[in-house]
């Protein structure tokens, strides 16, 4: 039985996204989802996103390459703006069964000063939001 289909994983583009990529990568194979790979550049100058935007687009080629290895249909997206604006709007449009994001594991002082844009979504979204910490152990696949 299918449960996803399609399946938004928002990517950081930092040490967090290899458990997150791990995990989905094996519910996708599972499910014959489709995996749509999402990073939001969060700059405040032209030339910030211009750099940011380059590192994120290398970035994204490897993860799709690892996705596409494991066999499982994936693109990505790359926009600019708010993250928690431009994640609500991709979920809203996109027709998604699930959004899988892995967390910074901030404590409690540190969501105060960086926010959290997984608390955010837990709140607005209505389809299922999978959260992994990083640094937990997680779902073991063959690669």
């Amino acid at each position: 039985m299918q449960i996803y289909k399609k399946i938004l994983v928002t990517i950081d583009c930092s040490d967090v996204d290899g458990p997150i990529l791990t995990h989905v990568g094996a519910l996708a194979q599972q499910n014959n989802a489709q995996v749509v790979l999402m990073h939001v550049i969060h700059a405040h100058t032209l030339d910030q996103d211009r750099v940011l935007r380059d590192k994120s687009s290398l970035a994204m080629e490897n993860y799709l390459a690892r996705m596409k290895g494991l066999g499982v249909d994936a693109r990505s997206i790359i926009k600019s703006g708010e993250p928690e604006d431009e994640i609500l709007k991709e979920v809203e449009t996109g027709d998604y069964d699930l959004v899988a994001m892995a967390t910074h594991g901030h404590n409690f002082l540190g969501d105060i000063l960086f926010g959290s844009v997984s608390d955010s979504l837990k709140h607005k979204i209505s389809i299922p939001l999978l959260l992994l910490k990083y640094g937990e152990k997680i779902v073991k696949t063959k690669e």
